[in-house]
């Protein structure tokens, strides 16, 4: 299968560690955030939110119209809170998962999408291949050798 190309506006991912938000007041504004994430999601869609809503409203087995929609991607309507399940499913749907990065590096997490879990992997693999390496080298230093065969 050939390698899925990045979405033309995919944010790159940041190596830095994240630190959760644990001051005062240090996530205030989150619904408002959530709010233009939506609204960055939608605008960044070719498609009508109708079909949007449509593929979601499959995705999760429940009713989504364009108007939530609206009301969702609105900066006048904080009150219209999304639910975490309506935020996932339209993430899935517009194939834009890499725009929940920023969000959850406010928690102290960061976020792969699919096949970048393989090159996580490999780093922790060769993390381990070192460590297994400096273990080998200290016990070298006085290990003796095992007795060969007397014939």
């Amino acid at each position: 299968m050939p390698k899925a190309k990045p979405h033309p506006n995919q944010l790159p991912f940041d190596f830095v560690a994240p630190a959760p938000a644990k001051g005062v007041a240090e996530l205030a504004g989150l619904e408002r955030q959530i709010n233009a994430l939506v609204g960055t999601v939608l605008a960044s869609d070719g498609r009508p939110r109708e079909v949007i809503a449509a593929e979601m409203s499959v995705l999760l087995d429940d009713t989504v119209s364009k108007a939530m929609l609206d009301a969702y991607s609105s900066p006048a309507r904080p009150d219209h809170k999304v639910p975490a399940s309506r935020l996932l499913a339209l993430l899935v749907v517009t194939d834009r998962q890499d725009l929940l990065d920023p969000i959850m590096r406010k928690i102290g997490a960061a976020l792969l999408v699919g096949e970048e879990v393989k090159t996580a992997r490999m780093g922790h693999l060769q993390q381990m291949i070192r460590q297994a390496q400096a273990e080998m080298r200290a016990l070298g230093v006085d290990a003796p050798t095992i007795r060969e065969g007397n014939d």
